[in-house]
């Protein structure tokens, strides 16, 4: 982290990350390209799995309050030689999400019928919506166990390792879907216990790294009784990812409720949204994985202070996302219609994808910014600005926009009001973070410099 030539390692610890994020894309989408393929009933259940998607983003935000809160914490105290500390964040993490898996699953198992509801499922998707929750909610644990914990093994630089976790559910949710799904008969419900069990694998695999050699944290039942200051540092500074999760879920309740609401519950509509979220997935999650992969190197430097080395390690990672969104940007809207294909669109529903997927798509250029430098921005502890920064683009921009638009143009004002959201949130961004990340890294150099000199003085 302090030595090592910058471009080989942004590499070495984004490569894995990013595949990560490729991998974790296809364990979201792998359920619904398989339940579109049921016979006769195929776009009522892609519409229920879109409806639940939002609930699932729920569980991932609070997995990222804990997970993307604590590990940047702790690798901070590494970075200051405080290993102790940095193992006591760990062990208050993981209670932390052991304690709102249990909740959360309770929760969302005695009131899944009252949530896809509420969240504008289409009535003749409402039974697969419930049916597929019930079976998730009683896996959520294990969920929020196996995303909480995955960043502390990236923190430590581990990230091929970090990746694996990712792979083994993801390789086992792709081999379990057809055999649940199709051979055993069980529809919308096979593929959720599909998705629990895979969950579930990748969790043992984590808890089987943090009691190996290779880990510097380990689970200690001492280490887990915390205080509030402690507990206060991991979720202040994961509330912006947190944030950042919670208004994609938002936004998605709105635009169903949207969409119901204009199309008179049409399931079309429904599924070609659920289209056209995955492709924003495609390209946003890789960015978010080039973000997540510099957060160890990132952090361990700004409790450094070296600020040369942070300087060199963000730009380097800027430039790669930028060409990374570039070329996915430029890719959908040449060919928009690729989407609908992964999925066996009916006919209906690929018109639909093909016309409006353009201007669904057409600011995710700007998620370089948007979804890697805001994950820098949180590894340097930046937590209020990277919570308003979170909090811009889809809660005071996106939502009122969404509203605003449907009501004038119809269904149409859903689709063009993320295009229109996610560019000008992004521009805001830029110019924010462009101007401040030089600050921030002199005035961290200026502080540990003092410090040492202190400390000189008093030896």
């Amino acid at each position: 982290m302090e030595k090592e030539k910058i471009l080989p390692l942004v590499f070495k610890l984004t490569v894995p990350a990013v595949v990560a994020q490729l991998i974790t894309f296809l364990y979201n989408i792998v359920d619904r390209m398989y339940v579109a393929k049921i016979d006769d009933v195929g776009m009522d259940a892609l519409a229920a799995l879109g409806i639940v998607l939002p609930i699932t983003l729920i569980i991932q935000a609070f997995s990222n309050l804990i997970g993307l809160g604590g590990a940047p914490r702790a690798s901070m105290k590494l970075g200051e030689n405080e290993k102790a500390e940095a193992d006591k964040i760990f062990n208050t993490s993981f209670v932390l999400l052991l304690l709102t898996g249990l909740i959360i699953s309770v929760a969302t198992f005695f009131s899944a019928r009252q949530i896809v509801v509420l969240f504008g499922c289409p009535e003749s998707a409402v039974d697969f919506a419930e049916s597929y929750l019930k079976i998730y909610s009683a896996g959520t644990v294990f969920v929020l166990l196996a995303q909480g914990l995955n960043p502390f093994i990236t923190a430590q630089g581990h990230s091929l390792t970090a990746m694996f976790s990712v792979l083994i559910g993801a390789l086992a949710n792709i081999a379990l879907d057809p055999l649940f799904i199709f051979a055993l008969d069980m529809g919308v419900k096979g593929a959720s216990l599909a998705t629990v069990l895979s969950q579930f694998l990748s969790f043992l695999w984590i808890t089987v790294f943090f009691f190996s050699k290779k880990s510097f944290f380990k689970l200690r039942i001492k280490d887990m009784k915390s205080n509030g200051k402690r507990i206060f540092a991991i979720v202040s500074l994961g509330f912006s990812p947190f944030i950042m999760t919670l208004t994609e879920c938002a936004i998605q309740i709105v635009f169903n409720i949207n969409l119901k609401r204009s199309t008179g519950g049409n399931k079309d509509y429904t599924a070609a949204l659920t289209i056209m979220l995955s492709a924003l997935q495609l390209i946003s999650l890789p960015l978010n994985g080039l973000g997540y992969g510099m957060q160890p190197f990132v952090s361990y430097n700004y409790g450094k202070g070296n600020a040369d080395r942070l300087k060199q390690g963000v730009k380097c990672v800027t430039v790669i996302a930028f060409i990374f969104a570039a070329v996915m940007w430029s890719a959908s809207m040449a060919f928009p219609q690729a989407y609908s294909f992964l999925f066996s669109a009916s006919e209906s529903v690929r018109i639909i994808v093909k016309k409006y997927s353009p201007l669904f798509l057409m600011g995710s250029i700007m998620f370089f910014v948007q979804m890697t430098l805001q994950n820098v921005n949180v590894a340097l502890g930046r937590a209020k600005s990277a919570l308003f920064l979170a909090v811009l683009r889809k809660v005071i921009i996106l939502i009122p926009l969404c509203f605003a638009l449907t009501r004038f143009l119809g269904f149409k004002g859903v689709y063009l009001s993320e295009g229109i959201a996610d560019f000008a949130a992004g521009i805001i961004t830029a110019a924010v973070l462009f101007s401040t990340f030089p600050k921030v890294f002199r005035k961290r150099e200026q502080e540990v410099k003092e410090h040492e000199e202190n400390n000189f003085v008093t030896e």
